[in-house]
């Protein structure tokens, strides 16, 4: 296991108390993240109080989220794309900026051809077209951007358990 793991907006977390339970609770909730505790509880067994303490202290450390995801093109949004950047200054300070971009909703600093990856999610291709110019763009320090448009989404997966 990693020595620690980024979360959020560029923190690192040391020692992530992953024990084996911790690590039941969080493989069934990727699966169904709606699963009660009390079924919860029965799968692992454990008591019910036993998993709610346990999901919330994950919660709160920050190891885990459960969300909702939805399927961008039922709800409008009809282009995704990844753009590739190349910057100049700081990477953290200039990934900060694209998190804060609303349509933004992936940043990645990364090693390689490119900087910074970062996943856009817009409703046609003239709102891409507006991100790119007057927001990615306009960010001090950027160099170059590539961008990447879907064509389809062949496979998009959360359960990859914690091995």
């Amino acid at each position: 296991m990693p020595e620690h793991v980024l979360t959020g907006k560029n923190r690192a977390v040391s020692d992530t108390g992953l024990d084996e339970i911790n690590k039941q609770i969080i493989d069934h909730l990727q699966r169904d993240g709606r699963m009660s505790y009390a079924t919860l509880a029965k799968t692992i067994g454990l008591s019910e109080a036993a998993v709610r303490q346990r999901v919330q202290r994950l919660l709160d450390n920050g190891l885990m989220q459960i969300v909702a995801v939805t399927d961008p093109l039922t709800l409008g949004f009809a282009r995704q794309a990844m753009v590739g950047l190349r910057v100049n200054g700081d990477l953290r300070e200039i990934a900060d900026k694209l998190a804060d971009i609303p349509e933004v909703d992936y940043v990645v600093i990364c090693a390689g051809r490119y900087d910074l990856l970062v996943e856009l999610v817009c409703t046609d291709d003239a709102h891409l077209l507006e991100l790119l110019n007057e927001k990615v763009r306009a960010i001090e320090g950027v160099a170059s951007v590539d961008t990447f448009m879907y064509l389809k989404l062949a496979k998009q997966t959360y359960a990859w358990g914690t091995r």
